[in-house]
């Protein structure tokens, strides 16, 4: 009587709760299996506890039969279990449709939730008391790829002369936009969907110190100076400023206009030239500059430009000087370029559908330089003059394209085929003719993406995006294959050279 008496008082104050945050009473029953089953791991709010929130924006790339499975038969490396002899399937699809209704009232992450959450693992290394000031391993420091294994939720740190793998750890759930180093490469940091900020040691192989500062995250950028580390949020709607050394909280931004609504972060980027963060927004057109080149407290600062955009704009490209940034337009009908100094619209692209700028890279052609973007949307590669920003070429390709990559030591760009029935291939494009010289099929039937060159150019490392995937490996030059890798779905590579560096072949 006793158990049974704890479980119904658990599940009342589970209600009341939920009434009192604006969780919807989609069902009395559904919402009681979550709270049994569920609630211990990803928080009576679904908010997340030791498994991840379990809300339709963070569930944003998972297909609902997909939950429905990994309810039902767990998922491996994880403490989530299998769930198919406790509950009926039709209990199950409960769940799934519990877990993708939408809160009522956006729930708050305030400054004293994200300080308890916030701990340093190791203290030596924020106090710079470390006796060790070198690699604990062999490798050149600066040839070292991160792998991000979403299949297992692991990363890989990859010996980018041998291919032999140096270290690898597990990570937060759905890491998410990409890591990023300090200038030195000595220090890398991870964001994840649900909100976690990670701060990793590439020397020591070890975790510094982690911060959650959301509830659902975009990405992040680190200043230039390696000061300060902000985070664009979807949920809240916010921007999170931590201090690097030891990711201590320092500001929170509101996303808020002049008449108090606000906006999801869509990406932040730093421009370490203007010593500034750019951050673009999915519900205003705005795109904010925050300066960082001040001292930044909980009480002054930073100064926010807050430069007015005739469109919405979700993603964005740096010219080289990062004094114009080249935007996709959510109408799907043309992109725009924008001064930073200015302060205005510059340009109009030539660009429909739904081009990824934020992968499009850049390379000398003839006696200028060009920008180059696959598109989500359309089977097409643009290529454009950064001098006039007209179209030189449209490549058409075998189906949407994610990712985009080269080296200034490569004659090529790789571009893939991200979705759709030629998901399995590769296009190759000569940078001095601009057509697709080669098409490779490098695991027919699984999906391909993300090429990263290691630090000198030779090799172009390829991504088969599965659980039970690989990476490839091919010299630059001849496009022949030379090794592959097991990995647990490689969703991304990351090579420290050539990010510090900031390659023109590679996403910044």
């Amino acid at each position: 009587m006793s158990g049974r008496y704890v479980l119904l008082n658990s599940k009342s104050l589970f209600f009341l709760l939920a009434a009192s945050i604006g969780i919807p009473a989609y069902s009395q029953v559904e919402a009681e299996l979550f709270q049994t089953h569920c609630a211990v791991c990803h928080g009576s709010d679904r908010l997340g506890v030791s498994g991840p929130a379990l809300l339709p924006e963070n569930l944003r790339r998972v297909r609902k039969k997909q939950a429905a499975s990994s309810i039902a038969n767990g998922l491996p490396a994880t403490q989530m279990p299998a769930f198919s002899g406790v509950l009926q399937p039709e209990e199950i699809a409960s769940l799934v449709e519990f877990i993708y209704t939408p809160l009522a009232k956006t729930p708050a992450w305030d400054e004293q939730t994200i300080r308890r959450s916030h701990r340093v693992l190791n203290p030596e290394l924020v106090e710079g008391t470390a006796k060790s000031s070198r690699p604990v391993y062999e490798a050149d420091p600066l040839n070292v790829f991160l792998v991000v294994e979403a299949g297992d939720h692991h990363v890989s740190v990859l010996d980018g002369d041998t291919f032999e793998t140096i270290h690898r750890f597990k990570s937060h759930y759905a890491l998410h936009g990409g890591p990023k180093y300090t200038s030195d490469g000595r220090f890398v940091y991870f964001a994840s969907r649900d909100g976690w900020v990670t701060k990793y040691d590439m020397y020591r192989l070890e975790i510094v110190a982690e911060t959650r500062v959301a509830i659902n995250t975009r990405n992040l950028a680190v200043s230039g100076d390696d000061r300060y580390v902000l985070v664009g949020n979807y949920l809240p709607h916010t921007m999170i400023m931590l201090d690097a050394t030891d990711l201590n909280l320092i500001r929170i931004i509101p996303v808020t206009d002049q008449q108090g609504h606000s906006s999801r972060v869509s990406a932040v980027y730093t421009a370490e030239p203007r010593q500034s963060f750019i951050a673009a927004l999915k519900d205003f057109e705005e795109v904010w500059e925050v300066h960082y080149s001040g001292q930044i407290s909980k009480i002054g600062g930073p100064v926010i430009d807050r430069i007015k955009l005739d469109d919405y704009l979700d993603d964005f490209f740096f010219d080289s000087a990062y004094e114009n940034i080249m935007g996709a337009a959510r109408n799907a009908k043309n992109g725009q370029v924008f001064n930073l100094t200015e302060k205005r619209k510059v340009a109009d692209l030539d660009l429909t559908g739904m081009p990824h700028l934020g992968s499009g890279i850049t390379w000398v052609y003839n006696d200028t330089v060009v920008l180059a973007t696959p598109n989500l949307q359309e089977n097409t590669v643009t290529i454009i003059d950064t001098n006039n920003w007209k179209t030189i070429k449209k490549l058409e390709t075998l189906g949407p394209g994610f990712f985009m990559r080269s080296h200034e030591n490569s004659p090529y760009a790789w571009v893939d085929v991200f979705v759709g029935p030629n998901k399995d291939v590769m296009h190759v494009i000569d940078k001095a003719t601009l057509e697709i010289v080669r098409t490779l099929k490098p695991a027919p039937g699984k999906t391909s993406g993300h090429i990263e060159f290691t630090r000198d150019g030779r090799f172009a490392v390829l991504s088969i995006w599965e659980m039970d995937g690989e990476l490839i490996v091919y010299d630059a030059k001849t496009l022949e294959e030379t090794r592959r890798i097991p990995m647990k779905k490689p969703v991304g590579k990351y090579n420290v050279y050539n990010k510090i560096t900031r390659s023109s072949g590679t996403s910044h």
